[in-house]
């Protein structure tokens, strides 16, 4: 949770950190977004750093790294440091975020690790919605800068429980790991297609997150009701999640994954009619078909990461990492489409969704094949010697 908690902890901070340092608004914001490159960015170095030191000492350099930053931040006396040590405390947080994926892939077999990702993520769910409750009681009894010596706290009991949970690997253990490139990791079609669907699934869920508050207030709605809107996507996200625990058993990950995606499909069917082909004077039937979307997602993530991982159970490092800036950038460009046709309001929301729906099926007849040459072999190409005897035949007629 560590990521989610240290992103939205400090939001309600934004007007205090502004009068603290004489910046703009737009200046405080780019501590957001450098969080954000910096999140996208980390994901990528933890798999070959835990290849050479191992997973325990990876976590402690992230967890580290993580701690300085946030001493840092609340002692800077600049906006500019703030910023900058953002996006080193972002990279810091990756370590969290690939690594316990990559120590449930390689302690458990995939029928337990399914069953873990099915318990813990949902909880991760709950981190956005609570971290800036948490951090609006720190700002009001301490002020911002206590907010971010709470995550210097927090980094510190993560590091003691890391050297008390986390075992250490023999210098042997690491050596015999064979080495893999990102290359590898996308040539294996099954590991991408799942992994497609999660980024894209994601993808979903922001661009629908992004324009939400400004529709709400088309539709005339307070910064209460707004805020209290995103309270049944957390709740189904929720149920979903361990709903899937009960027909996974029932239907196997599978067959269940199949069931959810139709699922969403119809989901992304009825957020595209109630906000694009229907004009509705009320923001019900969208609330109502999202709610229900997030639901399919909490259902769906368990399964396609720990499908996307067991294809790479000896370098889950790596290919957690690589997930999660798949994940993310695919999350940041259907935030960013959303932005871009901002104008159109729940319209631009349900054109969104619909584009990243797309990429959900893209995702699933990916991986659905065993390499790419299954899939070239439902395309016909052009053979150029046989166009040539047929333009040669035309000629001569």
């Amino acid at each position: 949770m560590l990521g989610f908690i240290a992103t939205d902890m400090y939001l309600p901070s934004f007007k205090s950190i502004e009068g603290t340092f004489n910046a703009t608004t737009s200046e405080v914001a780019i501590s957001l977004t450098s969080f954000l490159a910096g999140l996208a960015i980390g994901q990528l170095l933890y798999g070959p750093l835990v290849h050479k030191i191992g997973k325990r000492n990876a976590l402690l350099v992230g967890l580290g790294l993580f701690m300085l930053a946030s001493a840092l931040i609340a002692t800077s006396d600049n906006i500019m440091t703030m910023n900058i040590a953002r996006f080193f405390q972002a990279i810091g947080a990756c370590s969290t975020a690939v690594i316990w994926q990559a120590i449930v892939i390689e302690q458990y077999p995939a029928d337990k690790a399914q069953n873990i990702f099915s318990n813990i993520m949902p909880l991760v769910a709950l981190s956005p919605a609570l971290a800036p409750i948490v951090g609006a009681f720190v700002l009001n009894s301490f002020g911002w800068r206590a907010v971010f010596i709470c995550l210097c706290i927090i980094a510190v009991m993560l590091i003691a429980m890391t050297c008390i949970f986390v075992p250490k690997e023999s210098k042997l253990a690491q050596e015999n790991k064979a080495h893999i490139s990102y290359v590898q990791l996308l040539s294996n079609t099954r590991y991408l297609g799942n992994v497609l669907i999660f980024g894209a699934c994601s993808g979903a869920f922001f661009a629908y997150l992004t324009l939400w508050p400004a529709v709400m207030e088309q539709y005339g709605y307070a910064a209460t009701e707004i805020g209290l809107s995103f309270i049944p996507q957390t709740i189904m996200f929720i149920v979903g999640g361990y709903s899937s625990k009960i027909f996974i058993k029932k239907l196997g990950p599978q067959a269940t994954l199949t069931c959810l995606l139709i699922f969403f499909g119809y989901c992304t069917a009825a957020i595209f009619v109630s906000s694009v082909l229907i004009n509705s004077d009320t923001i019900w039937p969208l609330l109502i078909a999202f709610s229900l979307l997030a639901g399919s997602n909490g259902a769906i993530y368990p399964i396609v990461v720990n499908n996307a991982l067991q294809e790479f159970k000896h370098n889950a490092s790596k290919a957690a990492g690589l997930q999660n800036f798949i994940q993310i950038s695919i999350a940041f460009g259907a935030s960013s489409l959303v932005v871009l046709w901002a104008d159109l309001g729940d319209n631009a929301i349900g054109w969104g969704i619909l584009v990243c729906s797309i990429l959900v099926s893209v995702g699933y007849i990916v991986k659905r094949h065993d390499s790419w040459e299954q899939i070239k072999q439902h395309f016909v190409f052009p053979d150029p010697a046989r166009l040539s005897q047929i333009s040669s035949e035309d000629a001569s007629e």
